[in-house]
């Protein structure tokens, strides 16, 4: 994973408990336009990086702080993980079938909000700075940034007093909505019909079965009353297909229908081939590292993979060399003096 997220950067060791090793960061954070830290709450303030005085040295900075459940308060300090917030923000209380136990998200969800939060905030505090020269702290509170996704669930039990919680595959306007069996080892489709005349052309799709003209299901109160029943009799029909020939007869009808890839599919599926979504960039330890592109084209200025992240200490001689300055008798004396561990 680090060397797939962080393709493009230097990388440099640097002991935060030794003297000398906090003058060069110190040195690095002079010469820079933003600060990023994600250590718990106090960790930068403790070793000497509290905003107060790297702002008084640099003015312009742009700081942000990025943790659990912010800076201040009385949960501050409470470890965790990505995992965690997705639970602490409810989301997890909304994932799985309605009598079985909750099902976490893959992978620590709330992390990839935040970094989305926490990029338009550098951006706006630059932005500050070019009108008035003045630097920003941000404080991103991360439990707090993945909250924001709750909005809609938030505003029910607001108004309605109800508590939103799992409901498997349902989806509160689409009828039916899931995913559906298809001929061969774990293949799947999904499929989501929004209107009655969605459901017409569905109907026609599957051939019109004597199932599928039951009067019970033209309308969406109809068929969300007998949901269960209605999966059960689209997978009669997608179970004997393969994946490629369902979602073929289903797209050839403008529905909306998909397969379920696998991440392995991921990188031969012709939409991402097309756009050079992967591109493979040579790794020193792991070989070729296939890497993503930005998700936009720009014009002007298109994204450029050059390199996978960084093996630890990558960059000391670039960065302590070329950009601090440090000869290599200085670098070798920090390094057996334990600043580079």
């Amino acid at each position: 994973m680090f060397a797939f997220y962080n393709d493009g950067k230097r990388g440099v060791t640097v002991n935060l408990k030794h003297p000398r090793g906090v003058e060069l960061v110190r040195a690095l954070i002079a010469r820079s336009d933003v600060l990023i830290e994600s250590f718990p709450a106090g960790t930068m303030a403790r070793r000497g990086f509290d905003h107060a005085s790297l702002a008084a040295e640099h003015p312009g900075l742009v700081m942000l702080s990025s943790c659990n459940q912010g800076q201040t308060g009385p949960h501050a300090q409470h470890p965790g993980y990505g995992s965690q917030l997705t639970c602490l923000a409810g989301f997890v209380h909304l994932l799985g079938d309605p009598d079985e136990s909750p099902v976490i998200l893959y992978g620590p969800y709330i992390d990839y909000i935040a970094v989305g939060y926490g990029v338009i905030a550098v951006l706006a505090a630059l932005a500050r700075r070019r009108s008035t020269g003045r630097g920003t702290y941000i404080d991103l509170s991360q439990y707090e940034a993945g909250l924001q996704f709750m909005g809609p669930a938030l505003l029910e039990h607001q108004l309605n007093g109800t508590i939103p919680t799992r409901a498997g595959d349902r989806d509160t306007v689409a009828v039916p909505h899931g995913v559906y069996p298809c001929a061969g080892e774990d293949r799947w489709i999904a499929l989501s019909v929004w209107t009655d005349e969605e459901w017409s052309t569905l109907r026609t799709a599957l051939g019109d079965p004597a199932w599928a003209c039951d009067e019970r299901w033209r309308t969406a109160a109809g068929r969300r009353a007998g949901e269960g029943e209605l999966d059960l009799r689209i997978a009669e029909w997608t179970r004997p297909r393969t994946r490629e020939e369902a979602v073929g007869r289903l797209r050839a009808a403008n529905l909306r229908a998909a397969p379920v890839l696998t991440i392995g599919e991921l990188f031969q599926d012709e939409q991402l081939t097309h756009r050079a979504f992967f591109r493979g960039l040579p790794h020193p330890v792991i070989g070729t590292v296939h890497c993503i592109s930005a998700p936009f084209a720009l014009s002007a200025t298109p994204s450029r993979q050059e390199r996978a992240g960084p093996t630890l200490g990558a960059d000391n001689d670039h960065v302590f060399g070329g950009i601090l300055g440090l000869g290599d008798e200085e670098r070798a004396a920090l390094a057996r003096d334990g600043v580079f561990d």
